[in-house]
């Protein structure tokens, strides 16, 4: 059972590792160059953090997301996307392929998923879409493990 105490903090962790913090902050800069809606990949960053329970990156994410201007509908009713109906069917798309590769020893990352995904995307969208669920289920996996602290509303961080 988790005690909530961080084992590192996300300073602390940057210090340490600054070359494996630049690597990560390196991918994440790419996608956001690559020209793919900071929306939809704000969007698919909360939910695969959902999926994984990082608290860390779940609040980053939703100050971000808030920032751009993502709608507070979408942002409370993202962990039940399917059923909403308020997001249009490119969100859709990226948001089943960001569960589809976040729980990728469940159910793996299907044609049908992918297929689904290239109808709303170009090759070069799905590949920076897929870098942003890779990234940051990367950085999912370091909070969890290290316990991150859940950064304040609206406070800045890289991930």
């Amino acid at each position: 059972m988790s005690t909530g105490i961080p084992r590192v903090d996300y300073q602390t962790f940057r210090n340490l590792a600054p070359a494996a913090y630049a690597a990560l902050a390196v991918l994440g800069k790419a996608v956001d160059d690559s020209g793919l809606d900071k929306h939809l990949t704000e969007l698919v960053k909360v939910r695969a953090s959902q999926i994984n329970g990082c608290a860390f990156c779940i609040q980053h994410h939703l100050n971000i997301a808030r920032k751009v201007g993502v709608t507070s509908t979408k942002l409370d009713l993202v962990a039940a996307w399917r059923d909403a109906g308020v997001f249009s069917e490119r969100e859709s798309a990226a948001l089943a392929w960001a569960e589809s590769l976040t729980a990728v020893t469940i159910q793996g990352a299907s044609d049908e998923v992918y297929g689904a995904l290239r109808e709303h995307f170009t090759e070069t969208e799905a590949v920076f879409l897929t870098v942003a669920i890779g990234t940051i289920n990367n950085w999912n996996r370091l909070g969890v493990a290290l316990r991150f602290s859940p950064p304040l509303p609206h406070a800045s961080a890289s991930t």
